[in-house]
């Protein structure tokens, strides 16, 4: 299949009728379809399928246990109304690379796998790049049977009902020591490689992000007849708190965002007892992120306190500054500016990815296909078609110039 027909039977799944985005959910129908579409591409190409104990979908070209392995892939479930590029084109240009490898007649001295990583944008469950952290053992299992969705469904419960043991997850050191290379493709989630006029990136690093959630509690009552002077209301302290915010991260040269809130009881004619605002935060480093979260934090507590409001904060996951592996990275471009004549932009990325989750234990790198408006986890998300095969062309010689190495 051509990488075109492959994402024209893709795009179908889990798209929603009135936004025009994605919901394909973590052990939802749309994120069963996403998963059986892997299986069929796999078993199609005569690869060997394997679905381990977190859920992650491995095809195989030669024996796993030889190590040592050339890995490439990505994920297929999407944020709430997310773009059609986000995650899938990593997966549907990997098999499309693998075809264009067939094509070449490339001879594998290494074993390639294929992986489309289950949970990476944590949409249900609220922690992003779960498969990938339960395999690195960055999330265990008791951390995973906690995790619960906006129904009160827990992971285990879905797990199940979607036909697979929850009892199996945890830590997978045996198969991830099988990889000798982790290669993602990513559409870039920024206008970095627009600007320079550049169709594929690669990656330098991701910066330091977290999810903190922060909860006001007030005093519900009836907003018709309670005094302005009366009030304690928390929605007054999480708006002020969204406001500071902006003001941190500009001032830090970093980004924040309350993009979730819950309200208790959620009435038009009700005062909140409860406002729950979720706080994303990323900075270029750490100490610049701490700056802010901190500077945050503390203006909350201020307004909270001016408003006779009592604040929590909960920081809910955190990755540190991840710098993927030099040598992996220097071969990209040396691979990669050996067939093209060209010098590839390497850029830094603010969004994290499970390339991030693995290089921990695994040399990981990343390319990126240029986006021409930088809009991500939104259905105007895009990427051009002769981009995504540029894309495709690059993914492919790196993955020739690492398995024949």
């Amino acid at each position: 299949m051509t990488f075109h027909s492959m994402w024209v039977e893709l795009l179908r799944i889990g798209r929603s009728s009135t936004s025009g985005g994605y919901r394909r959910f973590a052990w939802t129908g749309a994120d069963a379809e996403c998963r059986a579409w892997f299986e069929d591409q796999a078993r199609a190409r005569g690869l060997t399928y394997e679905l381990d104990r977190n859920g992650n979908q491995w095809a195989w070209l030669g024996d796993p246990a030889q190590g040592d392995a050339v890995v490439t892939g990505s994920h297929l479930d999407s944020v709430p109304d997310g773009g059609a590029f986000d995650g899938p084109l990593g997966v549907v240009s990997s098999f499309a690379a693998f075809d264009e490898l067939r094509a070449r007649r490339v001879e594998f001295t290494r074993p390639l796998a294929l992986v489309n990583f289950g949970d990476e944008e944590g949409a249900r469950f609220g922690l992003a790049c779960v498969g990938s952290r339960l395999a690195a053992g960055e999330l265990t299992a008791e951390q995973a049977h906690r995790l619960t969705d906006g129904d009160g469904i827990t992971l285990p419960q879905a797990m199940e009902r979607a036909g697979y043991d929850p009892d199996a997850i945890g830590p997978d050191p045996e198969r991830l020591s099988r990889i000798g290379a982790f290669v993602e493709l990513h559409v870039e989630q920024g206008r970095a490689l627009d600007l320079t006029g550049d169709q594929v990136g690669i990656a330098s690093a991701i910066w330091p992000h977290g999810r903190w959630r922060f909860d006001f509690r007030g005093e519900a009552n009836h907003a018709g007849t309670t005094r302005l002077v009366d009030r304690r209301d928390p929605m007054l302290s999480y708006a002020e708190t969204v406001l500071a915010a902006r003001r941190e991260a500009r001032l830090a040269g970093a980004v924040a965002t309350f993009g979730k809130i819950a309200v208790e009881p959620n009435g038009v004619n009700a005062i909140p007892s409860l406002v729950r605002g979720w706080l994303d935060s990323r900075a270029p480093d750490q100490t610049s992120l701490d700056t802010v979260v901190t500077g945050i934090e503390k203006a909350a507590r201020e307004y909270a306190q001016a408003h006779g409001v009592e604040l929590d904060v909960v920081r809910e996951s955190f990755t540190p500054l991840i710098e993927f592996e030099h040598a992996l990275r220097d071969e990209l471009a040396r691979i990669l500016g050996k067939e093209t004549g060209l010098t590839v932009p390497v850029l830094g990325t603010g969004a994290g990815h499970d390339a991030g989750i693995l290089s921990a234990t695994v040399p990981t790198a990343m390319l990126f296909v240029r986006n021409p408006t930088g809009i991500s986890h939104s259905p105007a998300e895009y990427a051009a078609e002769d981009d995504c095969v540029a894309g495709v062309t690059a993914l492919a010689d790196v993955l020739e110039g690492l398995v024949r190495r």
